[in-house]
Parts: C-alpha cells; sequence; structure tokens
C-alpha cells in the first residue's frame, strides 16, 4: 500500500490567486473547479469560487486549496510578538527544503513577495539556509536547506 499526503489550504475567497501565485513560485500545472461548474446558480456570490482546487509541479509540489463558502474575509493573524520574539501559533506550517541555498532563494524570494517575515533566511545551527515567513494568503511556511545524505 502507498499513502500520501497533501496539504490542502481553506482560503477565504482566494484560492484560484493563491494557486496561481504557488505555481509561479513552485512552476507545475493548477487545476480549478467552480462552485458554478458544480451547478451552483450563477447569480450566487459564492458561484465562481473554487471548491476543488489543486496544484502539482515535477519536482513533486502538491497543493490543493478551496475558497471556504460565504467567507470573504482573510482569517485572522496568529502570529505575535511577545518579549522581543515573533511567535506563530498556527495549528500548521508548509515546509520546503532544497539541497542548496542556491535552489532555495529564489522561492524564498517569490514567497517572501507580499509576506510576512518571522525568520529571515539565513544560516543556521542546523541548516545551510533556514527561514520562515507568512504569506500574502495567511499561510506560514518553513523553508530549509536539506543536510547533505
Amino acid at each position: 500500500m502507498s499513502i500520501s499526503t497533501t496539504a490542502h489550504l481553506n482560503l477565504p475567497g482566494t484560492a484560484h490567486e493563491a494557486l496561481t501565485f504557488y505555481r509561479d513560485v513552485f512552476g507545475g500545472e493548477v487545476s480549478t473547479t467552480t462552485y458554478g461548474a458544480l451547478g451552483m446558480p450563477a447569480d450566487s456570490p459564492d458561484a465562481g469560487k473554487v471548491v476543488f482546487g489543486s496544484l502539482t509541479s515535477e519536482d513533486g509540489v502538491r497543493l490543493m486549496a478551496y475558497d471556504v463558502p460565504g467567507r470573504d474575509e482573510p482569517f485572522p493573524s496568529r502570529t505575535r510578538r511577545e518579549n522581543g520574539t515573533t511567535l506563530t501559533d498556527q495549528p500548521f506550517f508548509l515546509a520546503a527544503g532544497a539541497g542548496s541555498l542556491e535552489e532555495l532563494r529564489p522561492i524564498w524570494d517569490a514567497l517572501a513577495d507580499g509576506a510576512s517575515v518571522i525568520e529571515p533566511l539565513a544560516a543556521s545551527p542546523w541548516s545551510a539556509g533556514f527561514g520562515m515567513l507568512t504569506d500574502r494568503f495567511g499561510v506560514t511556511w518553513t523553508l530549509d536547506v536539506r543536510p547533505a545524505d
């Protein structure tokens, strides 16, 4: 038996925009189906929103996303400052790793556009490069250079 997992993002009306952005970052193909395509009346406020969306890249990146019905407001931020430290209380992060800082830097730069940087991408005791940010869609990412095997 083979099992795989995929992050599924629940977004407030920005699923198509988010998947397109992540396609620009990671490459790949985006596929979306709207509520209207599945029979929701065309004049419904959610008819043009994404009910099933995915990104699949040749490098193995796979994300799914949909627009929460009836939601147009961003989800509240869970990032806060405490004693001079930025803390992020989100129930999950997405993690992306690369074999070198040169491979990771363009991904970091793209995700950082419009993001809130929690930890700048820099060498750390455990990695040649580590950084954390919350992107423009409210998704928190950790990025790192994987250790050599």
